[in-house]
C-alpha cells in the first residue's frame, strides 16, 4: 500500500470585504477535513462571513470532506453569511446531489458567478481588501499540519 500524502492547499482572495474566494487544490478528505475546517473557518472568523470555495482543483472528496463542508457553512450562517459552493468537480457534485447538501449549499458554475448572485452585500472586514493569502497543510508523513 502507498503511503499518499495528505495535501490540502487553500490560496484565498478578498475581491470586496466581508467576502472570500478560497480556490481548494488537493483531496478533501479524513485527513485533510481537519485543515479544510481549521483554515475556512479563519477566514471567517477574520471578517469574512460570506464564503466561496472554488472546488475546481479537489481530486476526492470523502464523508470528512463532505461534513467539513456543511460545518462551514454553519459557521458562515451564524454570523449571517453564506457559503457558496463553485467549479464543483462531477464526482463531487453527485455526492451533493445524492445526501441532498446541494438544496442547502447553493453550486456555481465559477467563482465569478458565485460573486454575482450572493444574495447579501458584505458591509464589514477586517480582511485587507484584493489580498491573496495562501495556506497549505501536509508535511508528507500522511498528517495534517499547521500552518
Amino acid at each position: 500500500m502507498t503511503d499518499v500524502p495528505a495535501t490540502l492547499h487553500l490560496t484565498v482572495h478578498h475581491p470586496r470585504p466581508g467576502l472570500a474566494i478560497a480556490t481548494v487544490a488537493g483531496d478533501m478528505d479524513t485527513r485533510t477535513a481537519d485543515t479544510l475546517r481549521r483554515e475556512a473557518s479563519g477566514i471567517i472568523e477574520q471578517g469574512c462571513p460570506h464564503l466561496v470555495l472554488d472546488l475546481a482543483q479537489v481530486g476526492f472528496c470523502d464523508s470528512a470532506g463532505l461534513s467539513a463542508l456543511i460545518g462551514l457553512w454553519h459557521a458562515t450562517q451564524a454570523l449571517g453569511g453564506a457559503l457558496g459552493l463553485a467549479d464543483v468537480p462531477d464526482r463531487l457534485m453527485r455526492m451533493l446531489v445524492l445526501t441532498g447538501v446541494d438544496a442547502v449549499l447553493p453550486v456555481h458554475a465559477t467563482a465569478a458567478e458565485a460573486l454575482t448572485t450572493m444574495t447579501h452585500g458584505p458591509s464589514t472586514s477586517t480582511a485587507a481588501h484584493g489580498s491573496i493569502t495562501h495556506a497549505s497543510a501536509g508535511d508528507g508523513s500522511g498528517e495534517p499540519t499547521g500552518v
